[in-house]
């Protein structure tokens, strides 16, 4: 099908990209300003800033409880932004949506970023806030059962990093891996998936900003032949708790996210993988307000609960 057209409207609407190199403060300026006011965001039973003591330092954290009860699964979600922009404000909206439709609570988190913070910082903040929530748990009323990592493009790329390390670690309370339209591959030969050439240009996100947008995290020490930087290139991928893989038609990162799903069940491990239809880089963040694009966050119930 083609572009949703409230997706080519906007598109249409943006103006022309700055020229010259990238400046990551005017960018989280610009992005920050975009962020609703708090009386205009979906009421939850409580929302908190808290820091996390953790072994990666004290973690900025934003709680999400959509109601009230004696004991939560726990969703920890790292928000997207190609490792230099988001933040717990940009992500609200995901985050609430997330509590509101999962019924669990939301552990939102604030990592590190690049340039600023070199490669591994963001990672192993992510990786000790989800170690955190386990040695916290009866302070977070954590039930003990479900403990997802979710995340969405860059954030993504860590919840799959994050699943991966807990792994190796022996660390098995991670139960559920959620990726929406995630960055798995940090190299960005255009001819190692189809859809960096399919969807190259025009549909908001595009193959030739791939490289300018991560050079902040491969700049800072991030090497795309690691495995912990590019989740995908993991040889061995048994023993990976199950993953929901959402991704989006018109995505250059399409078929990194499509492939990582099949080299799960390749593995043995447990993993769907949801294409929507007309739909580009970024729609959950951006426009989960459309009906048919806020089911995802349906869906991620329906996958936890299984």
């Amino acid at each position: 099908m083609p572009l949703h057209p409230e997706i080519a409207k906007f598109l249409a609407a943006l103006p022309a990209p700055p020229q010259g190199p990238l400046d990551p403060a005017a960018l989280r300026a610009g992005d920050e300003a975009h962020v609703a006011p708090p009386a205009e965001r979906l009421p939850l039973h409580s929302v908190e800033d808290v820091a996390a003591r953790t072994a990666s330092g004290e973690v900025p954290v934003r709680i999400y409880t959509p109601a009230e009860a004696d004991r939560y699964g726990v969703i920890v979600y790292f928000h997207g932004g190609a490792f230099f922009l988001g933040s717990l404000e940009t992500h609200d909206h995901v985050a609430r949506s997330l509590a509101w439709e999962t019924g669990l609570k939301v552990v939102s988190v604030g990592y590190r970023l690049a340039p600023e913070a070199a490669f591994p910082a963001g990672l192993d903040d992510c990786h000790a806030v989800v170690r955190w929530v386990a040695e916290e748990g009866e302070s977070l009323a954590w039930d003990g059962i479900t403990l997802a990592v979710v995340g969405d493009s860059s954030g993504g790329n860590f919840a799959a990093a994050v699943a991966a390390r807990a792994h190796d670690e022996g660390f098995g309370a991670i139960t559920h891996q959620i990726l929406y339209y995630p960055s798995l591959d940090l190299d960005f030969d255009v001819d190692r998936y189809a859809s960096l050439r399919e969807n190259a240009q025009g549909y908001g996100l595009e193959t030739a900003g791939l490289k300018p947008f991560n050079a902040f995290y491969l700049d800072s020490g991030a090497d795309p032949a690691d495995p912990r930087v590019s989740p995908v290139k993991r040889e061995d991928l048994t023993g990976l708790p199950p993953a929901l893989v959402v991704t989006a038609e018109f995505d250059p990162l399409r078929d990194e996210g499509e492939l990582y799903g099949r080299r799960l069940r390749e593995a043995g491990a447990e993993a769907t993988v949801s294409r929507y239809d007309g739909a580009g880089h970024g729609f959950v963040q951006h426009f989960s307000w459309i009906p048919e694009y806020h089911a995802v966050f349906a869906e991620t119930r329906d996958f936890l609960r299984r």
